[in-house]
């Protein structure tokens, strides 16, 4: 009789927690699926290859050693002890059933039990990281707390099981059973009966935190164990530096970017769940780090909780179960189906995504960087989330800093940030007679167009990286030609800052150019630049090579055309800019650029490579004013002088700017200076 009543309680009870948990994972699809649709390309392999890095890799979790290897070992461990959990729920049927492995089933026994206590001793970690050592990333709540609990009790629950088991079958301690037996011999003196009733009890305890927790797990933080690996498959294959593009010859849209929550493509709001809340993005942003209110974590957990309280509201699904647990809401729910539940219901449908869910200030302050996306686990893309909201606000709304306003203005009356004459482009060779730097117009045949940008044809300072660069290839021969006052800015920054429609234009009327002249090489001094004509502009047609300036000064270093032989005597701190960085995986060449020049040691900052912190200038922040915490720039400048270098060095007209007035800032002019690569090169080859 009680083994019939055993077997209908967990008939029951495990048939309403799987109802529970398909109903909740079902809803958050159904509100996935709210969302545009992604249009994503095949790209089997590489997606698979993602998968097999990231998931089960889990490279990017690894860039954290600490909480990586604790990860590994639960992530691991819970695909090994699954096997282990099913026959621990037979034994509940059968008395003393082991898998029909012969000989081979005290060596799963031991793997069961050593990985049981690894994934214990990960989650004590886990505590101590959360509660103890208190990382400022990580959230100290009661949901965290609940599931340290869950595990725990289910690690727990397993051993103290099998120990009761071994009592009631009269089994002996076993070395291919080490936990279990050191714990069955706190249970010696009980009778097989009492021993048997203490094994259904912990067998119960185990099934029922299991049960909850499987409930649990898609209405919490936790819901990245289902999502995450569907979001790896599914992120898009284009290089990260390649936005969506709008179609203005589409009729049917009504507004442009993303005003509401399904405005987002189904693939970005995946992400929404997909979410570990660990705060390794947070903590890498620049804008978090010095005082801003963005928070990619916050902005992602805040766009989730809106998508699944409007998904909810629209579908007339329940995002919660049990509802007068789990949803935020349970006055409401407890209530019943009154007034409240249907003003509630009004209030989550009338939320306004940019406003009532995300300020102007949060989306406004992102430099773009990508160093969230660098460190996200499981591959969530924050930035172009933000750009199509700022997309939203430009094009559809008219709703900007005013210093937006007049960036857009400048560059379409003039093609400049200034708004200075653009007939002034072609001035920044004047004051150099040594230089050789003819137009297209100027010359019958070039190899490479040098696209100077609007900050080395303009900007005082940045001028002199052009004409380094110029000296440089002069030097080495190369037959190059500039466009002159032919040249209009790239849009990058315009497409960033959300102004989609004047990149467009822009893009086209350069290839327009670029074509008209028969460029076939194109190289630039501008990580930005270099990163939109690389990545963005072959989807309107452009069909050229392209190069930062860097890579070309190693390849004539490489190819022996230049030698730098005189001796700099610079300690460099090297700046990773991120355009060139993270957008584009170009780390090396700038440091074999540097080590090639006689008398420069290089120094690293703590936050180099990948890590590396944005000097504050992307995403239009150039051409804008921090009006929150601390500069960004300075905060960057601080790092590269805590090396005591003698010169910032950088790849960046932008970084150059933002790093020379750090170190103005910290009243540091007589001890370092910021220097672009080129011209450290240009130091080196010409006489002093």
């Amino acid at each position: 009789m009680l083994d019939l009543l055993n077997a209908l309680a967990f008939i029951v009870v495990t048939g309403l927690a799987l109802y529970m948990f398909a109903q909740v994972v079902y809803s958050r699809v159904v509100f996935i699926r709210l969302g545009r649709k992604s249009n994503l390309k095949e790209d089997t392999r590489q997606r698979l290859q993602e998968v097999l890095v990231n998931v089960f890799g889990q490279k990017k979790l690894l860039k954290d050693k600490k909480s990586g290897i604790m990860h590994v070992i639960m992530f691991y461990g819970f695909i090994i002890l699954q096997l282990g959990a099913l026959e621990l729920i037979i034994k509940g049927f059968v008395k003393g059933f082991a898998y029909p492995i012969g000989g081979a089933h005290k060596y799963f026994s031991l793997l069961q039990e050593v990985t049981t206590v690894l994934v214990l001793l990960a989650v004590i970690y886990a505590f101590y990281r959360r509660y103890v050592e208190k990382l400022k990333r990580l959230k100290r709540g009661l949901k965290s707390g609940l599931v340290i609990i869950f595990l725990t009790v289910l690690m727990s629950s397993i051993l103290l099981s099998l120990a009761a088991e071994q009592r009631w079958v009269g089994e002996e301690a076993s070395w291919f059973a080490p936990f279990s037996s050191v714990i069955a011999y706190l249970f010696a003196g009980l009778s097989e009966g009492a021993a048997g009733g203490l094994f259904y009890l912990f067998w119960w305890i185990h099934l029922l935190t299991l049960l909850s927790f499987l409930v649990y797990v898609p209405q919490s933080k936790h819901a990245h164990l289902l999502f995450a690996p569907v979001n790896v498959m599914l992120r898009d294959t284009k290089p990260v530096g390649q936005l969506t593009t709008i179609d203005f010859e589409d009729e049917t849209l009504e507004q442009y970017g993303a005003g509401k929550i399904e405005d987002f493509r189904q693939n970005q709001l995946i992400d929404l769940y997909a979410c570990v809340e660990c705060g390794r993005c947070t903590h890498m942003c620049p804008a978090s780090g010095t005082g801003k209110t963005l928070s990619p974590m916050d902005l992602i957990v805040k766009m989730r909780d809106h998508l699944t309280e409007k998904g909810a509201a629209i579908t007339s699904r329940t995002a919660w179960m049990p509802r007068f647990v789990f949803q935020p809401n349970a006055a409401a729910v407890l209530a019943g189906p009154g007034m409240d539940e249907v003003a509630v219901t009004a209030e989550h449908t009338a939320k306004q995504l940019i406003g009532d869910v995300i300020t102007e200030e949060e989306l406004w302050a992102c430099t773009t960087c990508r160093n969230c996306e660098d460190q996200c686990p499981v591959a969530n893309e924050h930035v172009e989330k933000i750009i199509d909201m700022r997309r939203f606000l430009v094009l559809t709304e008219g709703s900007m800093p005013h210093e937006a306003t007049r960036y857009f203005q400048n560059i379409e009356r003039q093609s400049n940030p200034w708004g200075i004459n653009r007939k002034e482009r072609i001035k920044w060779r004047e004051g150099r007679e040594d230089l050789s730097i003819p137009t297209v117009k100027e010359t019958d045949e070039f190899e490479y167009l040098f696209f100077v940008g609007s900050m080395g044809s303009f900007d005082n300072r940045s001028q002199k990286i052009a004409q380094a660069f110029a000296k440089i290839m002069n030097v080495a021969g190369v037959k190059f030609a500039i466009l002159g006052n032919e040249e209009r800015n790239s849009g990058d920054t315009a497409r960033r800052m959300g102004n989609e429609f004047l990149f467009q234009q822009l893009c086209q009327e350069n290839i327009a150019t670029f074509q008209a002249h028969d460029v076939k090489k194109i190289v630039t001094i501008c990580p930005h630049t270099y990163n939109t004509f690389k990545n963005e502009y072959p989807e309107f047609g452009l069909e050229a090579e392209v190069y930062h300036h860097t890579e070309l000064i190693w390849k004539l270093i490489q190819e022996g055309r230049i030698v730098p032989t005189n001796e700099v005597k610079e300690a460099v701190a090297y700046h990773d800019s991120c355009y060139i960085g993270r957008y584009n995986d170009i780390y090396d060449i700038p440091r074999q650029i540097l080590a090639s020049v006689p008398g420069v040691s290089i120094l690293e900052m703590k936050r180099s490579r990948q890590d590396a912190m944005c000097c504050g200038a992307g995403g239009g922040m150039m051409w804008m004013e921090e009006t929150q915490g601390k500069r960004v720039n300075v905060e960057r400048t601080e790092q590269a002088l805590q090396l005591g270098p003698t010169t910032i060095g950088s790849n960046c007209p932008y970084c150059l700017t933002m790093l020379g007035d750090g170190i103005k800032a910290k009243e540091a002019e007589e001890q370092v200076k910021a220097l672009d690569i080129a011209e450290i090169v240009e130091k080196s080859l010409i006489a002093g």
